[in-house]
């Protein structure tokens, strides 16, 4: 019968394919996000909706209800799941608490007692429609029956505590502790957003700096256990303040997904915060600075030890005006930066991998390159234009190369060095 629907072969395969992994399913299963997405669209197909504009109804309504069916529930741990996700301050919507009961449900073997409670209930068909639905209906319902008893005999071993964007996403952030000892200022700078308690900033040589732990744009998830996950503004230092003179224990949401990129629910709060901040940037790495890692010798020339940001067409106007738009456009594209030596010749400007100096990443004549400079709001960014296709001047346009440097002096000194190749440049903008 399960061939007759596709979803139910979908999960079929789901299933067999998290089978053929380790012995316990973990958040790292490659098939666990398809697993949930899929069991998620069944639980919604067939859903009756109410009429005259009342509240969508979403799979987590029932499931809240099954203890108040007038039929007995076979564990009592049904029950306190229910009420520990209603409790639960890190998810706010319907969405959210269902995807986080699910997830306390295969952790404690118990999703098949779930759909055994709601197929007795009384109210079963109130809820789901029986022809569209799956668990409405005769013919579907029994191998659904099947695949959840199946689930229940495997060991699933989730991060019910990762669960402060559930509302948004069934992708999971990479999250971690921040440890900490008493201390006078810690040195984030904070921005509340929609919530979310973001760090923009971190000072120089402050401890959050010193320790290393901490990237700008992470998110304060938790302090000591106690949840920020719908702060108002200030909440966080008030709880930091309560704290006073005692170690500290930071739950923090990492910016970065785990594929290095970047976690893609923060995308809207990133397009945010640009516009309210138009220099912030996500930190890639920790910048611990050492006085002489800013540059090296190489063959008696002295060569800077710089971070490649990206390129951008910023179309056929190659004038300077064009690096206020081009930097923007190449920060938003959050790229993994590039660790690079960066030679300012006598006739072009020369730029090599920094782990094989050996291999020329590109390098532009002066004639090639239309103008150089930086934004006033970004200190250690600077950024030139070259021709694009220098072969065809009349369909050429034009790119726009973004660099950082160690600091603003040496970004401005790098600007002075190349404004010299080539005349009708203004180095500052």
């Amino acid at each position: 019968m399960s061939g007759k629907e596709p979803l139910l072969a979908a999960l079929k395969g789901c299933i067999r394919s998290l089978q053929e992994g380790t012995s316990s399913c973990t958040d790292t299963s490659p098939h666990l996000h398809s697993f949930c997405e899929i069991l998620e669209m069944i639980l919604r197909k067939g859903i009756k909706q109410p009429v005259l504009g009342f509240k969508r109804r979403d799979y987590w309504h029932w499931i809240e209800q099954l203890p108040h069916q007038g039929i007995h529930c076979s564990t009592i741990l049904l029950s306190i799941m229910i009420e520990k996700t209603n409790s639960s301050e890190k998810v706010l919507t319907a969405q959210g608490r269902g995807r986080y009961f699910l997830r306390q449900a295969l952790n404690g073997k118990l999703l098949a007692v779930v759909f055994q409670q709601l197929v007795r209930a009384p109210r079963l068909l109130e809820w789901y429609d029986p022809v569209t639905s799956i668990l409405g209906n005769e013919d579907f319902l029994e191998p659904f029956l099947s695949l959840m008893l199946v689930v229940t005999e495997m060991s699933f071993s989730l991060d019910v505590q990762n669960s402060s964007f559930l509302d948004e996403s069934w992708q999971l952030p990479v999250c971690l502790t921040y440890e900490t000892v008493p201390c006078k200022e810690l040195g984030m700078v904070l921005r509340y957003l929609d919530g979310r308690v973001f760090i923009i900033d971190l000072l120089p040589q402050s401890q959050a700096e010193v320790d290393e732990v901490v990237l700008i744009g992470d998110v304060i998830d938790e302090i000591n256990g106690f949840s920020l996950r719908n702060a108002y503004n200030g909440q966080a230092g008030n709880v930091l303040q309560k704290l006073k003179g005692k170690p500290l224990s930071f739950h923090l949401i990492r910016w970065k997904g785990h594929d290095g990129g970047m976690y893609k629910p923060l995308l809207p709060y990133l397009k945010v915060l640009r516009e309210k901040i138009p220099n912030f940037r996500f930190q890639h790495e920790h910048r611990r600075k050492k006085e002489n890692e800013g540059r090296c010798l190489q063959g008696g020339r002295l060569l800077y030890n710089l971070q490649y940001l990206g390129r951008v067409n910023v179309g056929k106007n190659g004038g300077k005006e064009m690096l206020d738009e081009g930097i923007p456009m190449v920060l938003e594209k959050c790229l993994a930066p590039q660790e690079v030596l960066f030679d300012v010749k006598e006739t072009e400007v020369l730029v090599q991998q920094k782990i094989s100096s050996k291999q020329v990443l590109f390098h532009y004549s002066y004639t090639e390159v239309s103008c150089v400079g930086r934004r006033l709001d970004s200190h250690n960014l600077f950024a030139f234009c070259i021709v694009a296709s220098p072969g065809s001047p009349e369909h050429s346009s034009f790119d726009c190369l973004v660099f950082q440097s160690n600091s603003e002096e040496e970004s401005e000194e790098i600007i002075r060095r190349i404004a010299v190749g080539f005349k009708h440049t203004e180095w500052f903008v």
